[in-house]
Parts: C-alpha cells; structure tokens; sequence
C-alpha cells in the first residue's frame, strides 16, 4: 500500500483560515556591498549570484558534512543588498560563521532584524498568488514572495521597512500560521535540528532549496553525492497523531524497537483536533505499519500525502 497516497487529505476548519500575522520568531541577516551576491552564492545552496533583481529563494547554510546549519529566505532586493530570512533562534550563530568567511570580499552583514517587520498572509489575504519563492506584486519598498501552499490555501511571506504599514487582512492566530507551515511540507531548520540533516532529508531539493548546477559551497560534495550517488534512504513526511508532539522527538518503526527510524521536524496541534507534524525518517518506514511517537509503544502517527512531489518521484 502506498502510505503517500493512501490517507485522506487534511480537512480544513470552517470558515478557512485567512488573514495576516506578525512572524515574530523569523530575524533578518542583511549582506550589503558589491560582492554580496557572488558572497552568498559561495555559501548557500542557491544561486545568488545569478538571481535577478528582484529575486527570490529557499537556500540552506550547511556545515562541511554537508549538515544544514540554518535554512533561510533569501530575498535579492539590489544587486547589492541580500537578506535572509531565517529563525531567531539561529541568526546569531549564522551570522558569526558567515562572518568568518568574508575575508576580503565586499560584503557586510549585519543583524538587521530591527529594521524590517516580516508578517506572513494566507488565504484570500494572500492573493494575488505566485509560484512558491516567486517575488509578488507589493506596494513600493515592500518585498512580497510566495511561499508553498498549505492545503490549497494561498501564502506568502511580506518584508517591509519597520514602521511600514501593515498588509491588509484580518488578524490570524500564531498557532493558525504554524499549522500550516507543517501542511506546506517546509520545515525551516530551527535550534533543535541544527547540524542534524543533509538538505534531501528535509526534501529541500524538491522544494526548491538546492540549485545542483551552481559552484562549490560548504558540504557541496556531501549534498551532491547524496543525491546522485545511490537512493535517499531518509525523507520527510507528513503525519498526523492525537497525541501532542515537540520538535526533536522521535519515531519509531516496529521492526526496531530499540533504534528510531525518524524525528520530528515541526508539528503542531491542528484546529479540529489532533496534531500534525513533519517527521524525517528512514525511507523504508514509510511501509504502512504504524509508526510510534516517542517509544515503541508511543502514540500512532499516521502518514498523509505531501503537498508536492519528491524530486526522485517525478
């Protein structure tokens, strides 16, 4: 049985969810100068370098071992000007290690995060819509991008100046907008995955996160062997469970008790009950026998379809 396919979709709460929200846990790291294009492009999984102006992407910052590091928006406002959108909780230390790699290229980075006000719009709040990372129509010295959708609902991601006035919409609750991060089967690396996943175990390079035909970056090797050399024996699911969940607890197969196949990548409670959740797991889990939260003998997730295909399904 194909578990992929084989559980109904998510359902939606009525009325659906639309409106916009103040993302207060994403930061901004900025590059400025005249090589902070061709800077970031030999750092990231992306191409920086190429991306027109304005451009957009999803881009991850991995370690040697090719383990991501941090994960980020990555918006090209000016040939000069980069920002990154990523989690609070891991711009200060990306920052630092960016910063050890400028050496004499003309770039400065900067934690810039007082100095934009990202809110995030989903729904009718979000239209028009766009292809996800691509750059959408907003008022001048706003940058709008599209982000993945999350159970047919539209989203995108708002960038504007602080003090800017705030998108149109009515108000959306945190907890709404974090449940749909996880339906949109993007997972943003946050402190508690941090050195733990190559970007094909987050699906990053079905979402758009990888660019294979760029030039050598931290753990470029790694990253392109994994893909090329052999099948991916760890991907991201989608699941749901009753049973509440934390970021960083793992799943269990019944085949091995005692050794995990999978940890949870985002989750959260759902409206209408249960939660849902992104788990990174063996490949060979995704079997159709129940998996098990925590222990062996933990709570049953479920696997539901993911919102888009794998790159090796295609």
């Amino acid at each position: 049985m194909d578990t992929m396919t084989a559980t109904p979709s998510v359902t939606l709460p009525s009325p659906a969810p639309d409106g916009v929200l103040r993302l207060a846990h994403l930061g901004v790291i900025r590059a400025r100068g005249d090589d902070a294009a061709a800077f970031l492009h030999g750092q990231l999984s992306q191409d920086f370098a190429l991306l027109g102006v304005p451009g957009a992407r999803l881009a991850a910052y991995c370690s040697p071992k090719g383990r991501m590091l941090a994960s980020m928006i990555g918006i090209k406002r000016a040939a000069d000007e980069v920002l990154l959108i990523c989690h609070h909780d891991v711009l200060a230390a990306t920052l630092k290690r960016l910063s050890m790699f400028v050496l004499r290229a003309k770039v400065k980075l900067d934690d810039a995060s007082a100095g934009f006000e990202l809110w995030g719009l989903v729904g009718t709040s979000a239209l028009p819509a766009g292809e996800p990372w691509q750059m959408l129509d907003a008022p001048a010295g706003v940058s709008r991008v599209g982000l993945y959708p999350a159970a047919g609902l539209t989203r995108s991601l708002w960038v504007a100046p602080a003090g800017h006035e705030a998108p149109a919409g009515p108000p959306l609750e945190p907890a709404t907008w974090a449940w749909l991060e996880v339906l949109s089967g993007v997972a943003m690396v946050s402190a508690p995955l941090v050195d733990a996943f190559v970007p094909q175990m987050l699906n990053y390079e079905s979402v758009g996160g990888v660019n294979f035909k760029k030039g050598c970056y931290p753990g470029q090797e790694v990253v392109a062997r994994s893909q090329f050399r052999g099948t991916l024996k760890r991907r991201t699911y989608l699941a749901a469970a009753d049973a509440p969940m934390s970021v960083g607890q793992e799943v269990y197969h019944p085949s091995d008790a005692d050794q995990p196949t999978g940890t949870i990548v985002a989750c959260s409670p759902a409206p209408n009950g249960g939660w849902h959740a992104l788990v990174s797991m063996q490949v060979s889990s995704a079997d159709g026998q129940a998996l098990h939260l925590g222990q062996a003998e933990g709570p049953t997730l479920r696997l539901l379809p993911l919102p888009y295909p794998l790159l090796d399904d295609i």
